[in-house]
């Protein structure tokens, strides 16, 4: 189990960082605290299993194709190639802003699709993969606002500030009630998000659609229109997942 919880380490530290993608051997020692002899050893048995590269002239060290591989095989698993991501596609050419699919994982959601307006010069860019505690922007919201009242409760007392929950409680209540989560500039500052939930044929909450955009000079009617969307093709990829055999 140390060796996993030491290779997870490495991993964290070698994903971790959005404008260096690549780390000496004493680097990866020091973040992850541990003797370079002992991180050596550690990064030979990851470059075997693919967990890891290694650049061969500067012994720079970065993440594997590995987890690419075994992340494809996952993507297909969530219905993406014929149900999800082509409503994703449809939406992204109505609303011509970027469209995002994320999923919870216990107390963050995970970005695993995002769907770019090619001709949009403003867009919204949030890396695939990421990791955002699960209290923050419209997509998390409405996923919490639409999760079982019990595992909602646990992840709202865990996250939020005692003297925050009544308010956010409120807030929960609401976008249930309404169908969908809004959030301004909750992590960039002059952007907005827009969001509807996701359910499979059990009608269990899968995830969340959402649509990024800047705020700067939008109009109501913009705005209005950005959550029907939203709305119409949650509902719609709900119904494919309900249907589908």
């Amino acid at each position: 189990m140390q060796t996993i919880d030491r290779a997870m380490q490495v991993i964290k530290v070698l994903a971790g960082n959005e404008t260096k993608k690549w780390c000496s051997i004493t680097e990866l020692s020091k973040e992850c605290d541990l003797p370079v002899s002992t991180m050596h050893r550690l990064l030979q048995s990851m470059k075997s299993h693919g967990l890891i590269q290694q650049e061969p002239e500067l012994k720079l060290y970065s993440m594997g194709n590995t987890w690419l591989e075994y992340g494809l095989q996952m993507y297909d698993t969530f219905d993406f190639v014929g149900l999800i991501r082509p409503e994703m596609e449809k939406l992204m050419h109505e609303a011509e802003e970027s469209v995002y699919f994320s999923k919870p994982i216990g107390l963050e959601s995970l970005v695993v699709e995002r769907i770019d307006c090619s001709h949009n010069p403003i867009r919204i860019y949030d890396q695939l993969g990421i990791r955002i505690p699960l209290h923050i922007g419209a997509a998390n919201k409405v996923m919490l606002a639409h999760m079982p009242q019990k595992e909602s409760l646990l992840i709202v007392n865990s996250l939020v500030p005692s003297e925050e929950k009544e308010a956010y409680f409120q807030l929960l209540r609401k976008i249930r009630k309404q169908g969908y989560g809004e959030s301004q500039g909750e992590r960039t500052p002059g952007t907005s998000a827009v969001a509807a939930p996701l359910f499979n044929q059990m009608n269990e909450l899968i995830g969340a659609l959402s649509i990024g955009y800047v705020n700067y000079n939008i109009t109501e009617e913009r705005q209005r229109l950005l959550i029907e969307k939203v709305i119409e093709y949650g509902m719609r990829i709900t119904t494919k997942l309900k249907n589908k055999s």
